[in-house]
């Protein structure tokens, strides 16, 4: 599958476009729509409530993000919606919330978040609700993760939606819960050629991998997180098509 019209020709707005000083908390439906009207598109993240449900929010626990405590799949998606985000008016909103928000303004970037713990094969779930969700959305869209399990299910379950390897240096450090061999694998060049892999998005400060240019001799886009600055994004899109960013308006 090829990127729809219009990924390729706007920078995308890294978990939307949040602002804390304009009560725009980042993946919120406030930041979605800054993002939609000003013509930019939107990645997110997903991941899922006690209760099956597709909610859009990065982390995997609360603390940072709310005043409150514990993980986001401990909630029902009715607590989550209930549940204030720092910094804005709202509460934690669901996929099908943003989808009714973005109306296929925008191109949207959804992230699976790795339900495995360990971008391992214990995935499905969340996916299928994914997919459910998107069944009746007629916008741009197109999805992507870290584990190739999820990509794998993706491409059998919605063929038709673009499928994006979600990119990095897997060290120790960065990825301490995966394990070396995993790593390893993941670290790999021929994962980019495999046909279940439309694109990639690989990490702005190593564009130099040999990931990067193994897409880019197989004819496959590469989106880049996360960039920071006017500069920063001037020296990525020497190499990367699109760039995801946050903190100051391309």
């Amino acid at each position: 599958m090829t990127l729809p019209t219009g990924f390729l020709d706007r920078p995308l707005a890294h978990r939307a476009l949040h602002d804390a000083l304009d009560r725009r908390p980042e993946n919120s439906l406030a930041a979605v729509k800054a993002a939609a009207d000003r013509g930019y598109g939107i990645e997110i993240d997903v991941q899922l409530s006690r209760d099956g449900q597709v909610m859009v929010f990065h982390d995997y626990d609360l603390v940072r993000l709310t005043a409150s405590k514990g993980y986001l799949a401990e909630y029902l998606a009715s607590e989550l919606g209930e549940i204030k985000l720092n910094n804005g008016d709202e509460g934690i909103p669901t996929l099908r919330q943003v989808l009714n928000q973005v109306r296929g303004r925008v191109p949207l970037l959804i992230e699976i978040k790795d339900q495995d713990g360990a971008l391992g094969p214990n995935v499905g779930v969340l996916e299928k609700a994914c997919v459910q969700a998107l069944e009746e959305y007629s916008g741009p869209v197109a999805l992507m993760s870290f584990n190739l399990h999820t990509l794998r299910v993706l491409a059998e379950w919605a063929p038709f939606i673009p499928r994006g390897f979600l990119t990095d240096t897997f060290t120790t450090s960065r990825w301490p819960m995966v394990p070396e061999n995993r790593r390893f694998c993941l670290d790999r060049c021929d994962h980019v050629s495999n046909p279940i892999v439309d694109f990639i998005s690989h990490r702005v400060e190593a564009l130099d991998d040999p990931r990067v240019v193994c897409a880019k001799d197989n004819d496959k886009p590469v989106i880049c997180w996360t960039v920071r600055s006017s500069e920063q994004a001037q020296e990525a899109l020497k190499i990367a098509d699109v760039i995801t960013f946050e903190g100051f308006l391309p």
